[in-house]
């Protein structure tokens, strides 16, 4: 890495809050949209992440996380980029489900999920194609960065733990202990001399509960 580019961040901040994540369904890359609460979670967000000073905006285009990320942009005056690279995991049949449907109807196959192994969820894509995705479109947008730069990426709960695991080069079976974000809450990235290190993690103001992780 090159002493130039160390100092850099990556703010990957979580969309507000849907009325999916309220009934604890599996969105996915479903298209669902923000809810007045959600909003309003993104613009109170939107105020503490502008004084980051960020240099950039790229975001899912999905409309819970375009949504979002549009509230950082009124403040900020910076354009976002839009990207289908950081939409959350397509999971198939279990997209629309509840926690109960898909624990009721796909058991095994969530708890094999749960221990680290490599499920394709309903059908859907695996974490790691998730990730394959996901973290080159974050780099791509970070290594753009003047030197102490900072990116904020607006994308999904199981799109950024995913992207996190990659960067810090974790193992992808211990990607689930990493946690997960609650609405409109954000990790941080930061660079130094071996690479990304996470900074901060499920970072807001007061902890709030985490609804529809995956999504």
């Amino acid at each position: 890495m090159s002493a130039t580019k160390a100092g850099r961040r990556i703010v990957l901040w979580r969309h507000g809050q849907t009325s999916w994540n309220l009934e604890r369904r599996f969105q996915g890359s479903t298209d669902i949209e923000l809810t007045e609460a959600g909003l309003a979670q993104a613009r109170r967000a939107a105020r503490l992440l502008a004084s980051l000073r960020p240099d950039a905006i790229v975001a899912s285009d999905l409309q819970r996380a375009a949504a979002t990320a549009a509230e950082l942009a009124a403040i900020t005056g910076l354009p976002v980029a839009h990207d289908a690279a950081l939409r959350e995991t397509y999971a198939g049949e279990w997209q629309g489900l509840t926690h109960d449907e898909i624990v009721a109807k796909y058991g095994e196959q969530y708890a094999a999920w749960k221990r680290g192994e490599p499920v394709r969820r309903g059908g859907g894509e695996l974490e790691t194609e998730v990730a394959d995705r996901a973290a080159p479109v974050v780099l791509r947008h970070a290594d753009a960065l003047a030197p102490n730069g900072t990116l904020v990426v607006v994308s999904h709960g199981g799109t950024i733990r995913t992207t996190i695991g990659r960067l810090l080069g974790l193992e992808p079976r211990h990607w689930e202990g990493l946690g997960g974000l609650s609405n409109c809450c954000w990790s941080v990235l930061g660079e130094g001399a071996r690479g990304w290190r996470l900074l901060e993690h499920n970072a807001g103001t007061l902890p709030e509960p985490v609804l529809g992780d995956d999504d």
